[in-house]
């Protein structure tokens, strides 16, 4: 994808470059001094919200084991970290090579910051992986096999998809740094993320704005029609990477594969997962990508 620009940023961007800047180096921590590692998590505490988890609300969880479900609720934990250090480092690529890059003189003083943070984000999220877990899931993001386009397209698209990702990722910190059935340390790395992530999403939701509004103006209709398509697609691909055999599998699940399969057709998952993405559709029906919610 390009990384070249054409000057899209208007008075809106620059405002939110400048105050989220500001507003970075006001709250700047240093992590790797803020974790208390304890040696272990508590023998049988949960490690992840349980209407988080991926059999909240289904008939399959009733058909779990104790010890299963407390093995699932661990696991779990383990790939949404997972998924965030595969997802921190693709964004962290495409913000590399736009840093500085020509077009992009005015979003590059929080890019700075942004690189920053998302770069002791990754390693926190590893560190409890590796510390708790003993590994990191392996990246099963799967390829949407993009169309070469133009420039406004690439780079909404970019934008797009690290905006989405950090939506989903919020909706889970959120819920967990609040929740008091949590351990301590997996309060914290949620609550620590969601501090810096709301800087974050506001500062992308102002670039993909402004990208679309030149998309749009542009007038092609073919990517126009390309870009509403491939929002879609991702966000359904962000849920269902949510849902993994190996995690099933860890968990000591039979036939995996098929309990996957039953959890993602289970009528109860559907409105899960539009909570989930409220936001992200909401934002993306407000500036007019996708459709205006059906009365």
């Amino acid at each position: 994808m390009s990384s070249t620009a054409p000057a899209v940023w208007d008075e809106e961007v620059s405002a939110a470059v400048e105050r989220l800047t500001t507003a970075a180096e006001n709250e700047y921590y240093n992590p790797y001094q803020t974790f208390d590692w304890p040696e272990g998590i508590p023998e049988g505490a949960l490690w992840m919200s349980e209407d988080l988890m991926t059999v909240h609300g289904t008939d399959a969880a009733a058909e779990l084991t104790r010890e299963q479900y407390l093995a699932l609720a661990k696991w779990e934990s383990v790939n949404f970290y997972s998924l965030n250090v595969h997802g921190i480092r693709e964004l962290m690529q495409e913000v590399v090579a736009r840093i500085h890059a020509p077009g992009y003189e005015i979003p590059t003083p929080f890019f700075h910051h942004f690189l920053g943070e998302e770069n002791e984000h990754m390693w926190f999220f590893a560190e409890f992986c590796l510390r708790y877990g003993g590994k990191l899931y392996p990246n099963r993001a799967m390829s949407f096999g993009d169309q070469k386009r133009s420039a406004l397209f690439d780079n909404f698209i970019v934008f797009s998809r690290i905006l989405i990702f950090e939506q989903i990722v919020d909706h889970f910190n959120s819920r967990m740094a609040g929740d008091a059935a949590l351990p301590e340390t997996i309060r914290a790395i949620n609550r620590v993320h969601h501090q810096d992530e709301s800087r974050h999403i506001a500062f992308g939701a102002q670039l993909v704005r402004a990208l679309w509004d030149r998309l749009r103006e542009a007038g092609d209709e073919q990517e126009l029609a390309a870009a509403r398509q491939y929002i879609e697609k991702y966000v359904n691909a962000s849920i269902q990477q949510l849902y993994s055999v190996d995690v099933y599998r860890d968990a000591g699940i039979p036939e995996p594969f098929a309990f996957r399969t039953r959890l993602l057709a289970d009528p109860a998952r559907g409105p899960v997962h539009d909570a989930i993405v409220s936001r992200t559709t909401a934002f993306y029906r407000r500036i007019g990508v996708l459709a205006p919610k059906a009365a």
